[in-house]
């Protein structure tokens, strides 16, 4: 009896012990595990810290930045900025044909001719992107000095960028600080505009097939030529030493190649097809101011493009071109309104919008080399010269410059020139290594002012009598005036078959 009570007694004990020990056996052996685990993974990062420990100078050592490298990065960062900022003057300057030139002279016309104008405008954007692109930017910028361009950028060699098979890599062609297409682009929005300043002295009684061929033909053999003569140190160039004509003229922005070329270039223009019908019996008053304010403003802007992008670079001078260009504006504006008010009694938007853009002519060629005060002088002073030039000179000398295409910018564009001669500086650009350059600073020494003098009256020649010669063979071959019957009608009509206005 007693034994099996024993026998039960250490069945019951071992049922009972057996599990109560085997939670306690499991807890020990996963904490044994746990630690081990541990140890296994400090080892771990441990070596690992000490591995990165050594690796590490070795990486930085190979990637340190040379002096060469950290070069290159400036220089790419430089390229960017540049580039960037000349493809925003690219577009401002085409801003100010269309829709800028196209509302500023839309809005002088009468109504029947409203879209005649705009349609010179846009039309010569295109057809001169095209002739720039095929030969004008190797005409006006190929090789360097000298009379005329060559032939190295023809159909855009030499611009465009082209696969280099030693280097395995496209090469992008540079001109300076920016790639030669920025450049090329830049330099054509000029090509686009100045025709279609042109445009303002024979509107209203031109037909547009004689407008097409006298731009093609005045661009490809006066404007190209000129440019290469003053941007690249050509012979009216200050740049070109001793090849320069007198000493060379300084024009930053195109008061010789833009605004006298396109100036004496209306001016003969308006005399040889004659005045329009009616002209000055009949008032031929503006049609739409609304436009013509429009215009003047989006000029205003777009010509920050025009004499600022002119540094072809964002830097110190940039800034400096920017402030004269804007100074000279305001100061022709108030110029003009204040003289019509004293002359006249009434200030009025036409004489601010016109004076805004006279001031903006006159200071194109002087824009990198005075100063922002001088330039309120010389915004003022075009103001009323320009003023004096589309009232009483165009009266007394009764020829019809419809638009004052020569009252602003051959007049003006004249008097910016010479004056830029007065006030250049080397403060603004040291051009002259250092030696007092313009008449004032220097204490009186005209060396600058004969050169300036001398490529206004080389341009009044060279594009006066081109332009004539130009026009007299187009009136032979195919006419330049439309007959009195469309001229009556309006050139939408005639000329396009379409009009700006239609009223149920």
């Amino acid at each position: 009896m007693l034994s099996r009570v024993l026998v039960v007694v250490f069945l019951l004990a071992w049922i009972v012990g057996g599990p109560m020990a085997g939670p306690t056996s499991s807890k020990l052996m996963a904490q044994d595990e746990v630690a081990e685990t541990a140890t296994e993974e400090t080892s771990s990062v441990e070596a690992a810290e000490e591995s990165a420990a050594t690796e590490e100078p070795e990486a930085e050592a190979a990637e340190a930045p040379t002096l060469d490298s950290l070069q290159a990065g400036v220089d790419e960062a430089k390229l960017a900025g540049h580039n960037g900022w000349m493809l925003v003057c690219c577009a401002l300057v085409l801003f100010m044909t269309a829709p800028g030139l196209a509302m500023f002279y839309g809005g002088l016309v009468r109504r029947k001719n409203v879209l005649s104008v705009m349609m010179q405008c846009i039309f010569l954007m295109g057809m001169m992107t095209v002739l720039w692109a095929l030969y004008g930017y190797s005409f006006a910028f190929g090789g360097s000095g000298g009379w005329f361009g060559n032939t190295e950028y023809l159909f855009m060699n030499g611009v465009q960028r082209y696969w280099d098979d030693a280097a395995g890599a496209p090469v992008t062609p540079m001109e300076g600080s920016m790639t030669r297409m920025t450049h090329m682009l830049f330099q054509g929005m000029f090509f686009i505009i100045t025709p279609a300043l042109i445009c303002g002295a024979f509107a209203e009684r031109m037909k547009f097939s004689a407008m097409v061929v006298f731009s093609i033909l005045w661009g490809t053999l006066i404007y190209c030529p000129l440019t290469h003569w003053v941007w690249d140190e050509g012979p009216l160039s200050y740049f070109a030493g001793d090849e320069a004509i007198l000493g060379g003229a300084l024009d930053f922005a195109g008061g010789t190649v833009v605004h006298i070329s396109s100036g004496i270039s209306a001016l003969v223009a308006a005399l040889l097809i004659g005045p329009r019908m009616g002209y000055p019996r009949e008032p031929l008053q503006p049609h739409n101011l609304t436009y013509t304010a429009l215009g003047a403003a989006m000029l205003w802007v777009g010509w920050f493009g025009f004499n600022a992008g002119s540094e072809l670079a964002s830097d110190d001078l940039t800034s400096s071109a920017f402030a004269v260009t804007h100074f000279s504006a305001a100061a022709g504006a108030v110029a003009w309104v204040m003289l019509e008010w004293l002359v006249l009694g009434k200030p009025t938007v036409l004489g601010a919008s016109s004076g805004a853009v006279a001031g903006l002519v006159c200071i194109t060629p002087a824009a990198g080399f005075v100063q922002p005060m001088p330039a309120l002088i010389m915004g003022a002073l075009a103001g009323a010269v320009c003023y004096w030039a589309c009232s009483t000179l165009k009266h007394k000398l009764r020829y019809d410059d419809a638009l004052d295409a020569f009252g602003v910018h051959g007049v003006g564009g004249t008097l910016g020139a010479i004056l830029t001669g007065v006030f250049a500086t080397r403060a603004t650009w040291d051009v002259s290594n250092g030696q007092p350059i313009g008449l004032i600073e220097s204490g009186g020494d005209m060396t600058l002012v004969i050169g300036q003098i001398a490529a206004v009256v080389v341009t009044y020649v060279f594009a006066g009598v081109g332009s004539l010669i130009l026009l007299k063979l187009i009136d032979v071959v195919i006419g330049l005036r439309v007959p009195a019957e469309s001229e009556q009608r309006g050139l939408d009509i005639s000329d396009h078959g379409e009009e700006g206005y239609q009223f149920a």
